[in-house]
């Protein structure tokens, strides 16, 4: 079965609960979209907004508090918000990557080795029994070392260690400075007793990928996971020669995988605006961003310091950016669009003013010196 670019696009938006908003809890909608990137605290809940019908942040304060939506250096080590449920599998699959990338050169200048870090992991495990912020944790392994820890240690340390990030602050859960707590679900190893361990966890998290973003190449895996080609497609084969999944062709002829019975609208299917969150996972987990991003607008959206900045999505794709401002929205479109489409993506913006009115009306406003660098069709404010 061949997919077209334009289906492809629309299996995102379905798997990803963009075609319209559902009526589903928090837990079941994080569940739904497998993962949201977490890098700025605000993000997630922007994310959910956009995904759920009658979202209330409350909901989502709760489940992080209850721990069954938790946020963890994960996928692309990078932050990400997951069912509690998924996270001991997504940490095993993705964790000799994490091994490689923070116990490497910058953390053993300080002395300390992986071996070291091995060690200490299950120590830092039980100090973590309950929130403690970054200089706790500093202090801690100040005492445990006996001298103060040289640059580097717990910057190793603190993301290789299976930890969870407490809530600390309002209004989005999580504050500028963490603290950290050890999971309560599942594994807490820092290290798989046998590869196989990690392996079979890189076979769910390849499912639970494809579940979220299929259909997509074993490129687009690794982008996700930036887990090594060569074990996603191990993980691949192993999943589709137990019946998990199934090949597809992509529309230039390359092999897909997804999971059989994978949601596939048709590529007129319509597709409304949206006023996406900074760093959501639609732009980043696909090799070929072509997905969601023209190509020519990746250069703009995502900054050369990896901000990837609150986009307008319109007829499925990437049409230009967006930032609170003064009792509203500023949209800046990169190509002319219809006024019908405007006064949807005011609708839009009146209902995320509304939203963000009681938490940060000036959410994201630390990145607003890109807005300079930017070209425009047309900029309005939307209120």
């Amino acid at each position: 079965m061949r997919v077209t670019a334009r289906e492809l696009n629309r299996s995102t938006l379905a798997r990803q609960l963009l075609l319209g908003r559902e009526a589903l809890g928090v837990t079941d909608g994080v569940r739904r979209v497998v993962a949201l990137q977490a890098q700025q605290a605000a993000s997630p809940y922007l994310a959910l907004w956009n995904r759920l019908a009658d979202f209330d942040p409350a909901t989502l304060d709760a489940a992080f508090t209850g721990h069954e939506v938790v946020k963890s250096t994960l996928m692309r080590i990078t932050l990400h918000a997951v069912h509690a449920d998924d996270f001991p599998a997504f940490r095993e699959a993705v964790q000799p990557g994490v091994r490689a990338a923070r116990l490497g050169e910058r953390f053993t200048v300080s002395g300390l080795t992986a071996e070291d870090a091995d060690a200490l992991v299950p120590e830092l495990l039980a100090f973590a029994d309950r929130p403690r912020t970054a200089a706790e944790c500093q202090e801690w392994l100040e005492r445990r070392l006996g001298a103060p820890p040289k640059p580097g240690a717990w910057w190793g340390l603190r993301q290789y260690a299976p930890l969870l990030h407490a809530p600390t602050a309002p209004p989005w859960s999580f504050g500028e400075r963490p603290s950290y707590i050890a999971s309560r679900y599942g594994t807490t190893r820092a290290v798989p007793a046998n590869p196989e361990a990690s392996e079979e966890s890189l076979r769910t998290l390849v499912v639970r990928y494809l579940e979220g973003f299929g259909p997509a190449s074993a490129a687009d895996v690794a982008q996700f996971s930036l887990v090594q080609r060569a074990r996603v497609r191990k993980a691949l084969r192993d999943a589709e020669l137990s019946g998990a999944l199934q090949r597809l062709e992509g529309p230039a002829g390359e092999e897909l995988f997804d999971v059989p019975g994978g949601p596939l609208p048709d590529g007129d299917t319509p597709a409304p605006p949206r006023l996406m969150a900074m760093w959501d996972s639609i732009l980043l987990a696909y090799s070929d961003r072509g997905r969601v991003i023209p190509p020519r607008y990746r250069g703009l959206v995502t900054r050369v310091n990896g901000d990837t900045l609150a986009t307008l999505l319109v007829d499925g794709y990437v049409a230009g950016v967006w930032r609170p401002a003064e009792g509203g929205v500023e949209a800046t479109a990169f190509h002319p669009l219809p006024e019908e489409v405007w006064e949807r993506i005011a609708a839009e913006a009146r209902s995320l003013t509304a939203f963000l009115a009681d938490r940060d009306p000036e959410v994201y406003r630390r990145y607003g010196h890109w807005w300079g660098k930017l070209p425009s069709a047309e900029t309005r404010l939307l209120v």
